[in-house]
């Protein structure tokens, strides 16, 4: 069983498009959404989606968390708010799942932005070398993981899915891509030298 979660925070401008997109190919069991106290609509229309909705403190750590505990699949799906997954995303979930190595792999979707711009594409393939040589993911690629392996995920365990995740460019085009690429190697950088998370959740912005 498939439980997709989605941690969510004032996304009504984007959810209702996420939630379109999982319904393709039917590949989603569940589907969890977990609200960290949105203002707008994002609950109503969530729940008009067919999503179960939960509420959870604000911080995505904590969202997911609850979403993975509330979820009642044998293998976890996180997909951000404002990520569109391709419409073959069931079919490369389905070909993952099937292989039984994979019940001790992670894995994510291609990195894709919506945004024409060459900067844009610079940064999908950055990204693409970073997983490849480091097997280390944006969360904007969505996570494919095993309930059982959800705490163990390691860098030669990451496998990358044939389809994209089509993520909101609207944070690279408000602090620019040159900024917000630096910040995020800055941030991935403090944590592995262990920088408190709550410190590196100012700088991430």
């Amino acid at each position: 069983m498939l439980s997709v979660v989605i941690p969510a925070l004032d996304a009504s401008a984007q959810i209702e498009r996420t939630l379109q997109a999982l319904a393709v190919g039917g590949g989603a069991d569940e589907i969890v959404v977990v609200d960290g106290g949105s203002a707008d609509d994002t609950r109503v229309l969530a729940t008009r989606a067919g999503a179960r909705v939960i509420a959870a403190p604000r911080g995505r750590g904590s969202q997911l968390a609850a979403g993975a505990k509330a979820a009642r699949g044998d293998w976890l799906l996180f997909v951000h708010a404002d990520t569109v997954l391709d419409t073959g995303w069931a079919a490369a979930v389905e070909a993952f799942l099937t292989e039984a190595a994979n019940a001790r792999r992670a894995a994510v979707f291609r990195f894709a932005l919506d945004d024409g711009a060459r900067a844009a594409r610079l940064l999908e393939t950055l990204v693409t070398l970073r997983c490849r040589l480091f097997g280390l993911a944006y969360g904007d690629q969505g996570l494919l993981i095993a309930r059982r392996f959800y705490d163990a995920l390691g860098r030669r365990r990451l496998a990358i899915l044939d389809a994209r995740a089509l993520t909101s460019p609207v944070r690279y085009r408000r602090d620019g891509y040159l900024l917000r690429m630096t910040r995020n190697a800055l941030c991935l950088g403090l944590y592995f030298l262990g920088l408190p998370p709550r410190i590196l959740l100012r700088l991430y912005g």
